[in-house]
């Protein structure tokens, strides 16, 4: 069976965001809708080559991974704070590793893992031919972002819940 890696198209069957509360809306986020939150906080911050490889029925780690670069180490950095403190507002409690030194920082969403590279740490691991056959597709844009609200600057980024 061959992993399949696509160009990140949201479905158009994402079902709205339950809104009895953070915790419960936490275990309901699928992978599709999880998936279009860490694509879209990444490209609002400027991230390149986003990827997303379908890791469904071929790992029990996730059933997705995105993967990103940011120029430096710097930019590797507060690509994953913003990601980190958008995805905290969703209501999910992220595991993080590599923060300190910002060569390759993992942020652990639960059914999504992300990878946030600088540009030749990624071409040294090089996920995508590990992951998948062929080089990845790069993640569409804009974001078609089908079920989800827009954006509130009052709350720093996603409002998933309003």
């Amino acid at each position: 069976m061959e992993t399949t890696i696509n160009a990140h198209t949201p479905s158009s069957d994402v079902q709205e965001p339950p809104s009895r509360g953070k915790d419960v809306f936490a275990d309901a986020v699928d992978a599709k809708m999880l998936a279009d939150i860490v694509c879209r906080s990444l490209d609002d911050d400027k991230a390149e080559d986003i990827s997303v490889i379908d890791l469904t029925g071929k790992t029990s780690i996730a059933d997705s991974m995105v993967i990103a670069t940011g120029r430096s180490s710097r930019q590797v950095a507060a690509l994953a704070d913003h990601l980190i403190r958008r995805l905290k507002e969703s209501g999910l409690r992220p595991a993080v590793e590599g923060k300190a030194n910002a060569d390759w920082v993992i942020v652990d969403a639960g059914s999504v893992i992300v990878h946030i590279f600088r540009p030749e740490v990624r071409a040294f691991y090089n996920l995508e031919k590990m992951w998948g056959h062929g080089p990845a597709a790069e993640v569409e844009r804009p974001f078609p972002m089908v079920g989800l609200p827009p954006l509130r600057a009052d709350l720093g980024g996603f409002a998933l819940n309003a």
